[in-house]
């Protein structure tokens, strides 16, 4: 039977062989228990072919409990195998004036059986030693019984036979969780699709989860079956088996009980759950129509109206939860109770970052100190937004890297958005360089070079207009400022590449040195333009 059983444990996969094996290690530990436990009355007791006939709780012909246990197991142990089967007597005797009842065998006194051996509640001694010498017929009928070559063969075909039927049974379960998966694979497919916290999503992961758990559970409860099943088979184990059998039909009964107690307060979580989807759905149906308005509300703005609705959904759910919580079955056990405390501890120690990356996350959003598509500076990260998510922002740098900032950092650190001007008046993308030139060169002649170079670069903006300042007179130099607007989404480095290209070219065409003289003498003369040359080409 053992290796039986191993060759079946084999075939199993990995964690449902590991479940098996801990299943039956822990059902034969239980049987272990629960003979010890039926060991456990005071006195010493009889036990013959692993089950308990009586218990001697008193010393009588000068022998203690225990001596009576043992020389009446020696004497039933020295039986011969004929007369196992036959009836086993009961007879009624005084000892040094103390009534008595013998149990016997073919003439042969087993042990007696007297009335301060009872325990109170007992019936009276006589039925108290029939029921004895009936439990010892039992036990040497089974004893009898193992040592038939053909019971144990019967025996072991009855084995094989359950055990073929387990392996069936396992096999099915797998082929039929096997196909629920695969006609399940496009759900799960446009659920994955979904956000984290979709209700969908999470509805689907769980039900993927919940086929997993139902098929090892039949499994485990098939090999519960037979395990009891094949401990019956064999007159030894028959009392693990019965034991195994009563304890499933006691568990199944509770839970059965359980289930139609729990009946009205599922009932009542049902109804809480429906209507907290219904208003769920309806705060879809708000929003939407909000968003296809055009409402003007800080809330309902195109790029915070996203955040609102999944903020509005998570505390609807969280009161549904909060509501339905004491209609739980067991959620006043105290079980129950420790583990919600275990797990509060556990998502208040470990989320207080979560926490904070989500807090700064509206923070951004509702703010509207950014959006993607964006062109920002947060602290040396430079490029794109691409994303705005929950816990943290993701840029697009100019060596098309991608840069993930957590939130509580980019709300700590100065946003610095080159695309804020967009968003209120059509606008692109800012963008300024500068250059030196010397007191030499006209001022509008070097307006009009910079603003010529800006009108050569294709990804910058004809409206508005180039706009070119002196932002410094400084000693040897005049230090000149290009603002002009590039298109949303051009790469900046290399809008700037060709904007300092078309600078250069235009400079060298007329003539105008980019270069800041720093003299070590005063010249002779000063360094000034004529009057008439105030406007040279390009200059208007």
């Amino acid at each position: 039977m053992a290796y039986r059983l191993t060759c079946f444990v084999a075939l199993l996969g990995l964690p449902l062989r590991r479940a098996a094996l801990l299943l039956a290690l822990l059902l034969t530990a239980a049987a272990g228990v629960g003979a010890a436990q039926e060991a456990a009355p005071t006195g010493a007791s009889l036990k013959v072919w692993n089950r308990q006939v009586f218990v001697f709780r008193v010393p009588m012909f000068g022998l203690s409990p225990q001596q009576r246990a043992d020389r009446a197991s020696e004497r039933i142990r020295d039986l011969p195998l004929a007369s196992l089967g036959a009836p086993v007597e009961v007879a009624n005797f005084t000892h040094e004036g103390v009534p008595g009842y013998a149990v016997m065998l073919e003439g042969e006194t087993l042990f007696a059986i007297f009335t301060s051996d009872l325990e109170p509640g007992d019936p009276g001694v006589a039925q108290v030693a029939g029921q004895a010498a009936e439990r010892l017929h039992q036990a040497l009928l089974a004893r009898q019984a193992q040592s038939s070559t053909r019971r144990f063969a019967v025996s072991l075909g009855w084995v094989a036979l359950a055990t073929a039927a387990l392996a069936a049974v396992v096999f099915a379960l797998q082929r039929l969780a096997a196909a629920i998966d695969a006609r399940t694979q496009a759900l799960r497919a446009r659920a994955a699709a979904r956000p984290l916290f979709d209700a969908r999503r999470i509805l689907v992961s769980a039900l993927g989860y919940a086929i997993q758990w139902i098929k090892i559970a039949l499994v485990l409860m098939a090999v519960y079956v037979w395990l009891a099943y094949v401990l019956t088979r064999f007159p030894y184990t028959h009392p693990w088996g019965e034991s195994l059998d009563s304890s499933l039909v006691a568990v199944a009964s509770r839970i059965a009980v359980a289930v139609l107690h729990a009946l009205p307060d599922l009932a009542l979580v049902a109804v809480i759950f429906l209507l907290a989807h219904l208003a769920v759905r309806g705060l879809h149906a708000v929003f939407n129509a909000a968003h296809a308005s055009g409402v003007k509300v800080a809330a309902l703005q195109a790029d915070t109206i996203g955040a609102t609705r999944r903020l509005t959904v998570v505390l609807v759910w969280l009161f549904a939860a909060v509501v339905a919580y004491p209609f739980i079955p067991g959620s006043d056990s105290d079980a129950f109770k420790g583990l919600s405390v275990f797990f509060g501890v556990l998502v208040t120690l470990g989320s207080s970052g979560v926490v904070s990356q989500i807090m700064s996350g509206f923070v951004l959003i509702y703010s509207r100190a950014l959006q993607p598509g964006d062109y920002v500076q947060i602290g040396e990260a430079e490029g794109y937004v691409i994303e705005l998510g929950t816990l943290s922002t993701k840029l697009r740098n100019r060596l098309d890297q991608e840069v993930t900032l957590p939130n509580s950092l980019v709300v700590a650190t100065r946003i610095l958005n080159s695309s804020d001007t967009s968003r209120t008046s059509g606008r692109g993308i800012a963008l300024s360089t500068s250059v030196t030139i010397g007191y030499d060169s006209p001022w509008r002649q070097v307006h009009a070079m910079l603003v010529m170079a800006a009108g050569r670069t294709p990804d910058l903006l004809a409206e508005p207009t180039p706009e070119v300042r002196q932002v410094r007179l400084q000693d040897f130099y005049v230090e000149y400022e290009l603002n002009v607007f590039m298109r949303a989404g051009a790469p900046k480095y290399d809008v700037l590449n060709t904007l300092h290209g078309h600078i250069q070219d235009v400079f060298n065409e007329y003539g105008v040195q980019i270069m800041s003289p720093n003299f070590v003498l005063q010249p002779a003369t000063p360094v000034l333009v004529a009057k008439e040359d105030w406007r040279p080409p390009p200059a208007a």
